[in-house]
């Protein structure tokens, strides 16, 4: 996944979604070891106490964990990853309903909607 950055938002939540959206997509697996925090840093062109900060508030939550002498990893506990799945799932979810909303959809309008394209797009 690329570093896609904007300076509207803090830099090490963007960091954070990031790394919660690249767990969930599969992209970092259960157990992978991560980069170096400088590593992380060049590659995402953010200061490297941004990256640790970032990382630090994902071990924390415990997505990530350390092994003293040899690195960060990302969990092994796969009920976990697919929680965040779910939630981060249903935060975008709730975030659509309420931009149809003030567009003037109702539920049912938004799910017809949906279907419609959905079925369009199956073709």
């Amino acid at each position: 996944m690329t570093w896609e950055l904007d300076s509207d938002r803090p830099i090490y939540k963007q960091l954070i979604e990031h790394f919660q959206l690249s767990i969930v997509s599969g992209c970092y697996k259960p157990g992978d070891k991560l980069p170096s925090v400088r590593d992380l840093a060049a590659e995402a062109a953010v200061n490297p106490n941004t990256m640790q900060k970032a990382l630090a508030d994902l071990e924390q939550a415990g997505l990530v964990y350390t092994q003293r002498t040899s690195g960060r990893y990302i969990t092994e506990d796969k009920s976990m990853v697919e929680q965040l799945k779910n939630n981060l799932a249903i935060e975008q979810i709730k975030e659509f309903l309420e931009k149809m909303s003030r567009l003037g959809f109702t539920k049912q309008e938004t799910v017809a909607l949906m279907t419609s394209v959905k079925e369009e797009n199956v073709q």
